[in-house]
């Protein structure tokens, strides 16, 4: 049970952030952090706020369509930045530092757009809870000033996800996602075929009934983690036939389940040994 005072208390600090920034662009994923930033921020700046989607290989379209549609329905201004080809290319090598090289990239036309418009602090969606995690990425936010609202105010996944829920926003319950390069391990280069091959996986997935899942990408092999409690589903031979025949199809000569369920960064532990 969360802390109504402590609670309150953050929202506090949040609105205090936010009035100083004035008028304020907000990267905007359509994951539930930002979702949540952004109708606090609504609430706060009015009109003086707008959404910035970043259109790449590396994120779902159904990802972007989400976005797109919550813009429409709260009338939020949405603009778009499409990441280039070139860009693309400059991490695709994929080192450890991938995430500060992409972040790099994606928030300095992020912020080239919002200048575009006359709107001179960007905001990102990082709460307090992803400190503890290997993001080299957040160098990447604080180089190019990049502000942290729900982070700076101490928000975690779960409050923010009770918020929402407070709102009856259906977001409130999404998966976390992360960028679809996530699903490579280091170390091996970052292709348009190999991230479609894992988005397409992990779509059929969630038709499947799998509302958490990773497809990590190891050259033939698709490795399939899923929430723990969802690892039972597998025991059905009809299931596992569909799978292995929907990841062939995709181009993966083998499909596999990794017996540990799903885990936050796993590809991360490599860095570790």
């Amino acid at each position: 049970m969360h802390d109504n005072k402590d609670i309150q208390n953050k929202q506090e600090a949040l609105a205090s952030i936010l009035r100083k920034s004035n008028n304020l662009a907000i990267a905007f994923s359509g994951g539930v952090d930002s979702t949540f930033l952004l109708l606090f921020a609504k609430d706060i700046l009015k009109e003086n706020v707008v959404a910035i989607t970043v259109d790449s290989p590396m994120y779902s379209k159904e990802e972007l369509m989400d976005a797109n549609l919550f813009c429409k329905e709260h009338n939020i201004k949405h603009y778009h930045v499409t990441l280039s080809e070139q860009s693309f290319h400059t991490f695709s090598h994929n080192p450890p530092n991938r995430c500060y090289l992409c972040k790099k990239i994606i928030f300095s036309e992020i912020l080239k757009k919002a200048k575009e418009h006359e709107f001179f602090f960007v905001a990102d969606g990082t709460n307090y809870d992803d400190i503890n995690d290997y993001r080299p990425g957040l160098l990447a936010l604080e180089e190019l000033n990049i502000i942290s609202p729900l982070k700076d105010a101490g928000f975690t996944k779960e409050e923010i996800r009770q918020l929402l829920k407070s709102r009856n926003n259906t977001s409130w319950d999404k998966p976390p996602f992360a960028c679809l390069a996530s699903r490579i391990p280091y170390g091996e280069e970052i292709t348009i075929e190999k991230l479609k091959a894992i988005n397409l996986l992990e779509k059929e997935l969630h038709q499947f009934g799998f509302k958490q899942c990773r497809v990590r990408h190891h050259g033939s092999i698709a490795r399939i983690e899923v929430s723990p409690e969802e690892r039972s589903k597998f025991f059905n031979l009809s299931l596992m036939d569909q799978i292995d025949t929907a990841a062939k199809k995709i181009g993966f000569l083998y499909a596999a389940l990794d017996l540990g369920g799903y885990q936050m960064g796993s590809l991360n532990q490599t860095l570790e040994r």
